[in-house]
């Protein structure tokens, strides 16, 4: 890994301890002669944002990205860091802090870390899809969709050196760390939708909203609508209908090969198309997207060797059956021989 030769940094302003520890960055870039740019920022007074290459290219193109905040900051530093295949170094100051890696107090230490080439790249599946046509906001909507948002992004431009086909849509160049979701815009109209997998039709749904998740994305809204945890070791899709007016309410989880298509049906309410929590246009009956995986890998750095079922444990607060602890505390399990063989490469052997 070489080192560090520019920094972007992208801050939850909201907070004192976030900026706080953006200074720590800021000093430790300095000192280093190291370029450090603030990107993705919302407060230029008009709520104006860039698309993810113009953030880019604005901030010279950074190698490492480094977000202070929470999740939410943490995704809008992917989605920067994605077109010039950065680094991503999430520093915690939010509430749960399930993707960001390092606390505040440790932001120097971490920098060093990176800096050194001393971690571990976590590379992750992401998403991106296709659609009937390039995405829109309609006018006058952007007040009433913002709320809580922040500034809304600018649709999605075509991905760069492809083209539309005829059936197979419109490339958009957008890339999803976490999940691309579709919902009812008004409360009082269910979207209803048509969902198909590989081409095929597999259900119309009637529905609050229809998720499409990765394997990283399975503990975020999904996992909130019900959904499976998925471990993000393995490539995969989740799909999670939330609130639908059916029987089968289930997820199904799909294997990174597959695509799913949602397509709004003739009387659906108009539907909003999200990107890892933030607007990116709105569908009418007869529109259509493509989800898939991306061929892109976001790239997290770690300070140390992932433990995601650790991790899971920890922000999720899970607490023992306490009839099972009465039965017996579980011991930890260390046996001191070497691994079987069996056991160190698990699965089939590829053949």
């Amino acid at each position: 890994m070489v080192p560090i030769e520019r920094v972007g940094l992208v801050v939850h302003s909201g907070k004192d301890v976030a900026r706080a520890a953006a200074a720590e960055v800021r000093k430790w870039a300095a000192g280093r002669g190291i370029p450090c740019v603030d990107i993705d920022v919302w407060d230029d007074g008009q709520g104006h944002r860039l698309n993810a290459r113009e953030e880019a290219e604005r901030a010279g193109n950074p190698d490492l990205i480094v977000t202070v905040g929470g999740d939410g900051t943490f995704l809008r530093g992917v989605r920067v860091a994605g077109p010039v295949d950065a680094l991503v170094l999430g520093v915690n100051v939010g509430r749960v802090g399930f993707l960001t890696e390092v606390n505040a107090d440790d932001v120097v230490r971490a920098l060093d870390a990176v800096h050194r080439g001393d971690i571990h790249v976590d590379a992750r599946m992401t998403l991106t899809m296709r659609a009937s046509h390039p995405l829109e906001i309609p006018h006058g909507i952007e007040e009433m969709l913002r709320y809580g948002r922040g500034p809304v992004l600018p649709p999605p431009h075509v991905r760069p050196g492809m083209k539309s086909q005829v059936g197979w849509g419109v490339p958009l160049d957008v890339l999803a760390l976490n999940d691309i979701v579709v919902e009812k815009l008004a409360r009082d109209r269910q979207a209803s939708l048509a969902v198909y997998v590989g081409g095929k039709l597999f259900a119309s749904y009637s529905a609050d909203a229809l998720i499409v998740a990765s394997s990283t994305g399975s503990t975020a809204y999904s996992f909130a609508a019900g959904g499976p945890i998925v471990s993000p070791h393995l490539d995969a899709l989740v799909f999670t209908p939330v609130a639908a007016h059916m029987v089968f309410n289930r997820s199904v989880v799909l294997d990174k090969t597959q695509r799913i298509g949602l397509l709004v049906l003739e009387h659906s309410g108009d539907v909003a198309v999200s990107v890892d929590g933030q607007l990116r246009g709105v569908l009418a009956p007869g529109d259509w997207i493509s989800v898939y995986g991306s061929q892109r890998r976001s790239k997290l750095a770690r300070l140390s060797e992932p433990d995601f079922l650790g991790r899971v444990r920890d922000r999720f607060g899970l607490v023992d059956s306490a009839a099972a602890l009465a039965d017996g505390q579980p011991p930890a399990y260390a046996p001191n021989e070497p691994m079987p063989p069996d056991l160190a490469h698990p699965g089939p052997n590829g053949d």
